[in-house]
């Protein structure tokens, strides 16, 4: 089976195309000046700030903080709006609850209270008051007046990660369904709760996988589908799968997932790998196993993952399949850079992509969602200066800001 690459550096794969001036994806190169040799003061100062608060830039956040504070205190009518909504909504959901009633029902998607349990006293109060607290919360940092629409977006996420923390739901003594539970087991669930707690702190602290991931064995529990790496560039590996079937499809398949990520997650287990499925319906698979980067990728590019990994890949399924156009799947990340690729390849060979799928990729970053909320020109400043004693974004990193 193929694995994570080891940071031996190897020799290109022959017959990779050489970088074209045309088609490199490289960042330009920004002029030097005499402030650069300085610049170091800068990365060093931001990339210690940067481990206590979990890669996010204070700078950019505590400017939305004071745009939003400082608009809502320089509109009296924002304000009276709000005291407004404070005095009316109280009493119609009390008395609602005094009746045993819902005076305000939770969003479709918010579970937390879907519980029976929920609507008896005095729990009902608690997610009442809370579904109150946050519809208030959610007028109190939307439509200030003045508030950039990127800095109000940002102001009323964080609200809502904040309010999210006090729900009842989350405390032991406001949430009834581990009240009952404690009952039930003499509290014998608020200890191992702790244990696992505290386990999972100190695993934390160690730099330890999380507890019992050592029984996940790549080849026998995770990736059990039969393959070879039949070739290797500096970043990344090229998968080749062993048929299943006596006959195969002339047009393999080559799937690009995303490198933040195992190539495994489309092939875990055999009842719900992607992998296995297209085997066993008779197409000669291929796949990309992206190396784990080091302080020594520091350099590399958006580029090089497409010239060492996607045209490396097609390269090598060229040789092994001469003349046959192949159809190309990319999971996230990997079908971003699937899409950059197929729309070079379109002017220069379009021949060689068949067809091409995307699985939860995005070609069109107009609006990526939540995640654009804190890409901004500070927050990627703060990112390349964190990411500058290191040289890549580390796992830890990655998953804060997530």
């Amino acid at each position: 089976m193929g694995t994570a690459l080891t940071t031996t550096p190897t020799q290109p794969l022959a017959g990779t195309r050489e970088r074209g001036s045309s088609v490199w994806l490289g960042k330009a190169s920004r002029p030097s000046s005499v402030f650069d040799q300085y610049r170091d003061i800068d990365r060093l100062l931001v990339s210690s700030v940067g481990r206590l608060t979990g890669g996010l830039s204070p700078t950019t956040l505590s400017a939305a903080f004071m745009d939003w504070w400082i608009h809502l205190l320089a509109s009296p009518a924002k304000r009276l709006e709000l005291a407004h909504l404070a005095a009316t909504a109280a009493l119609p959901w009390l008395a609602a609850n005094a009746n045993g009633q819902r005076e305000i029902e939770p969003l479709p998607q918010d579970k937390r209270f879907a519980d029976p349990r929920w609507q008896r006293m005095p729990f009902s109060t608690f997610a009442q008051a809370f579904l109150s607290t946050q519809q208030w919360w959610q007028r109190a940092t939307t439509n200030v007046p003045g508030v950039t629409p990127h800095h109000e977006a940002m102001v009323a996420f964080g609200a809502r990660q904040w309010l999210d923390m006090a729900s009842p739901s989350n405390w032991p003594w406001t949430n009834p369904q581990v009240i009952e539970r404690t009952l039930a087991e003499s509290g014998a669930n608020l200890v191992r709760g702790a244990w696992h707690a505290f386990e999972d702190a100190c695993r934390e602290a160690a730099a330890l996988p999380p507890a019992d991931a050592e029984r996940f064995v790549v080849g026998r529990d995770v990736a059990a589908t039969p393959g070879r790496v039949i070739a290797r560039t500096r970043l990344a590996e090229v998968i080749q799968y062993s048929a299943t079937t006596r006959r195969t499809f002339r047009e393999p398949v080559l799937i690009v997932p995303a490198w933040i990520m195992k190539y495994y997650v489309l092939d875990l287990s055999p009842h719900n790998s992607l992998v296995k499925a297209l085997v066993d319906q008779g197409f000669t698979v291929f796949m990309i196993s992206w190396k784990n980067p080091t302080r020594d990728d520091r350099d590399v590019s958006l580029s090089d993952y497409v010239h060492l990994g996607i045209d490396a890949a097609l390269d090598k399924i060229a040789q092994l399949l001469p003349g046959q156009s192949v159809h190309a799947l990319g999971y996230c990340l990997g079908g971003t850079l699937l899409a950059m690729t197929a729309a070079r390849l379109a002017r220069t060979q379009p021949q060689l992509l068949k067809t091409i799928t995307l699985l939860a990729a995005q070609t069109d970053f107009t609006d990526p969602g939540e995640l654009a909320l804190f890409i901004d020109e500070g927050q990627v400043a703060f990112l390349e200066n964190l990411m500058w004693r290191r040289g890549y974004l580390d796992k830890r990193q990655m998953r804060n800001t997530f």
